[in-house]
């Protein structure tokens, strides 16, 4: 036998567990001899995986891994809902399999571990998809299409892709409940939102306000900023000064002009004031650099020199009581003014600097936050001439999407002497992160949950979560809570858990109801069991319990992250129905996702659970590197470089991704993925274990080998194998910690170091003693085969949560099928029934493994 794995698997293994007659040679020959199977010396290790899994259907292994820990203390896993929007790709394969493992540790640990699945099923992932699939383009199609059709097909496809994330799901080892599944579509779902819904509006969380918010044109609704956060793109934008003539007091005597820099020409229509820094040195400058002799330029004193040039001249200093107060011409005039308004003068704002631009900043309110709050403080009229499709509605450029109207204002303000200079600015601009369209900052009434109010206690519940790794918690994170905004809840959308706000049309008071079942009461009809979605709730009507009106629906349905945040209580149907199911998995023990969902699933969790419970809805998260390909790129299909995951297992098993998986290093870095890489792992460690498997069998059956004789005492049998059994004892002990501590890197490389040391050390020297005559030494063969025979089957045990196909087919050869063929039941049918192993005292022997390490030093020295 080869000591090194075969690069490529060609033959086809027998079935799982399936053993030769009793009696049988591994040549097939009929003789009195083995109960031990005949093992294929090159697998075919999917067809081998493919035979494991109707083996784990035929013995319903996985419920009755469940069923055995009945009772036992509970572990609390929660699986964060795949969006059902498409078909799953190797990234969705790395989550599932870092979510897979650890509960298959625990529950090996003796731990009862449910493992219930779940599917999110709304928002706009889902609309974009029926949407290209309809050929429809915008809102106003959708309305056409008709709502009640446009959701059925959106229930549709959510039900289509479900299907192959659950062919997947099987195929990888992934053990989950998909049959007993939440899915945020459900209505005992939508009721559960609807009581986190009221709870906050009761406790004045709730508040709806006119904000400028991140919005997207094409989808026609505003986003929350964990949305906006996972969309930036680097682009090329205008950087453009303008002048803006100052029409009183001295400036305007002397005849100058405001140096204002914006890098939205767009938002210039709408401007309202300019805002200087009370603690700025402000210049007024002459110069004839940009097409005008002498002219004279208000700016700031550190900004001179980078605008301007070193030829700039300055006049004097302008003082800020000459600044504030003072009106200026405005750069456009289609936009109508209110009568009487007080617009267009400067005044002061703490957030300008002189970090870049003038030192003078443009404000338009209908399109900046910091620009709407100065405008509240000083009366400026919101301007806001851009429609729900973030097209302009009035003038000149009327009907344009307004990033795209940049380059002709531009050109019409250089035409009336207004540009002073115009360049490229490189910078990260937010996109919407599913359309990728252009967003803009757009004011609008929404309906935001007030997260700055528990600030404080977000943070403080977050320093309580074992971050895995540890720096999110302060990090990336930490400073997210910090600088936490209100949530906008919010989108003026379809396919989504709609709003139960209900506004009275006369008095304009706002009814909040927790389920369809008050629906029913304040209704006066029984509306249980209405579908909750748009436009059936749509058509509910209340009267007002104010003034006695007609109270109808909000249109606006809810953020999807606010779905998916809810999955604690939600899936459990609480707090109308699964009392005991939620106080026992309530908070979960365990989560995992790709590290952008600290901006996503991470944070809606903590914000509810902290809001409508007090605190965190986990105690441990990991966080997951990104999938690229061999070269460290990131995977796309511009570049050419997708993987498609069916491929990927159909060439190497899935059982090689997982290891490649976990062995790539911690679970927080980015994961290579190739073919390349997977044959590495296959001829490296998949195979070089199955060669030890296949000598031991290959040489038991030969032997005649009796497992169920007494084995020879640890301490009789060679030094060899008491070392190696010492090796087996830290091994065991080394793979524990490191799971305990959910650090799947050193177990790899503890895993992967004994089976090159059992293969190329211990059965590279053992050779002769399962070569030689049984009766030449009958004691000694006893040993080895014994030692050999345990350090397998302990393998196949500690790789149970990581390569669960391979440990399986192990353990049936190795335990199940000598013991059938010989009439007796092993102690347990499959090794995801047994316990994770303890290393029998007996094995411990530090001195010897000191004195082996020191005589293969020597061994590798020559």
């Amino acid at each position: 036998m080869s000591d090194h794995a075969p690069t490529t698997p060609t033959s086809t293994p027998p079935p799982a567990g399936g053993a030769i007659p009793a009696g049988a040679s591994p040549g097939g020959d009929a003789t009195p001899r083995s109960p031990w199977p005949e093992v294929a010396s090159r697998p075919d290790l999917p067809a081998l995986e493919t035979e494991v899994l109707a083996l784990w259907r035929e013995q319903d292994v996985f419920a009755r891994s469940l069923a055995q820990r009945a009772g036992a203390p509970d572990w609390t896993f929660y699986e964060g809902p795949p969006t059902a929007n498409g078909m799953p790709g190797t990234h969705h394969v790395e989550a599932r399999v870092f979510k897979d493992i650890f509960p298959r540790y625990r529950t090996m640990k003796g731990l009862s571990v449910r493992r219930k699945g779940g599917w999110d099923c709304h928002g706009l992932p889902v609309e974009l998809e029926v949407e290209r699939e309809l050929g429809l383009d915008s809102k106003a199609d959708i309305e056409a299409y008709g709502i009640e059709a446009f959701n059925a097909k959106c229930r549709e496809s959510v039900l289509r892709y479900v299907g192959a994330f659950e062919e997947l799901t099987e195929r990888i080892g992934f053990w989950i409940d998909t049959d007993d599944a939440y899915r945020t579509m459900d209505a005992t779902y939508v009721d559960s939102l609807w009581w986190a819904l009221k709870e906050l509006w009761e406790r004045d969380l709730i508040f709806e306000d006119h904000r400028v918010a991140p919005y997207c044109g094409r989808c026609g609704t505003a986003l929350s900023d964990a949305e906006v956060s996972q969309g930036y793109q680097e682009v090329d934008d205008p950087s453009v000064y303008v002048r803006f003539p100052v029409t009183d007091g001295p400036l305007a005597t002397e005849g100058a002009a405001l140096v204002v820099w914006t890098t939205t020409p767009w938002t210039l229509p709408s401007n309202t004031a300019c805002a200087v820094g009370a603690d700025i040195v402000y210049e007024l400058v002459r110069t004839s650099a940009f097409g005008v002799d002498d002219e004279l330029l208000v700016l700031a004193r550190e900004r001179r020199e980078a605008v301007l040039g070193e030829d700039a001249e300055v006049v004097r200093t302008v003082h800020l009581d000459e600044l504030v107060g003072a009106h200026y011409e405005r750069p456009f005039d289609f936009v109508p003014l209110p009568e009487d308004a007080d617009t267009h003068r400067l005044v002061t704002a703490d957030f300008v600097t002189t970090a870049d631009g003038s030192g003078i900043v443009h404000l338009a309110p209908a399109f900046g936050a910091d620009d709407m709050a100065v405008g509240r403080a000083h009366g400026f009229p919101v301007l806001n001439p851009v429609d729900a499709t973030g097209s302009f509605t009035i003038g000149p450029w009327a009907g344009v999407f307004v990033k795209d109207a940049d380059e002709w204002l531009t050109e019409n303000l250089e035409q009336r002497g207004l540009l002073l200079r115009s360049l490229t600015y490189t910078h990260t601009y937010p996109f919407c992160w599913r359309c990728q369209r252009p967003l803009i900052y757009w004011a609008k009434p929404s309906w935001y949950i007030r997260t700055t109010a528990k600030r404080d206690q977000l943070l403080a519940n977050n320093a309580r979560i074992d971050w895995h790794p540890e720096h999110i918690r302060d990090g990336r994170f930490g400073r997210w809570l910090e600088n936490n905004v209100d949530w906008a809840l919010s989108r003026d959308r379809y396919w989504g858990t709609p709003l139960p706000f209900w506004r009275c049309t006369d008095c304009d008071h706002v009814e909040v109801v927790a389920s369809r079942a008050e629906l029913s009461e304040r209704a006066g009809r029984d509306l249980t069991g209405l579908d909750p979605h748009r436009p059936y709730v749509d058509e509910v009507t209340l009267p007002c319990p104010s003034c006695g009106g007609e109270a109808h629906r909000v249109p606006e349905v809810a953020d999807a992250w606010f779905d998916s945040g809810g999955m604690p209580f939600a899936q459990w149907g609480y707090p109308h129905q699964g009392h005991e199911e939620f106080a026992r998995h309530y908070p979960a023990d365990y989560i995992c996702e790709a590290i952008d969902q600290t901006r996503g699933w991470f944070y809606s969790l903590l914000a509810e659970s902290t809001l409508l419970f007090g605190d965190s809805s986990y105690r441990t998260c990991a966080c997951l590197g990104h999938i690229v390909d061999e070269d460290g790129r990131k995977m796309s299909k511009s570049a050419g470089n997708v993987l498609d995951p069916w491929e990927l297992i159909d060439a190497h098993g899935a059982d090689a991704i997982r290891w490649l998986m976990f062995a790539e290093g911690n679970p927080w870095v980015n994961r290579r993925v190739s073919h390349n890489l997977l044959e590495d792992v296959v001829r490296r460690f998949l195979l070089t274990l199955w060669n030890t498997h296949v000598f031991f069998t290959t040489y038991a059956a030969i032997d005649g080998f009796d497992l169920s004789q007494a084995a020879p005492e640890v301490a009789d049998r060679p030094a060899i194998d008491r070392w190696v059994l010492a090796e087996l004892a830290e091994l065991i002990g080394t793979v524990d910690t490191a799971l305990d501590r959910y650090d799947v890197s050193t177990s790899t490389r503890a895993l992967e170091r004994f089976v090159e040391d059992l293969s190329n050390w211990y059965v590279r020297r053992n050779r002769r003693r399962f070569w030689k005559s049984v009766h030449d030494d009958p004691a000694d063969k006893a040993a080895a085969y014994h030692t050999l025979h345990t350090c397998l089957t302990t393998l196949s045990q500690l790789l149970a949560p990581f390569t669960p196909f391979l440990a399986e087919r192990l353990w049936q050869d190795l335990e199940v099928a000598p013991a059938r063929a010989i009439g007796r039941e092993p102690s347990h049918d499959s090794v995801h029934l047994t316990d994770f192993p303890v290393a029998d005292p007996a094995w411990r022997d530090e001195e010897l493994r000191r004195a082996m390490a020191t005589t293969r030093r020597v061994v590798e020295l020559g």
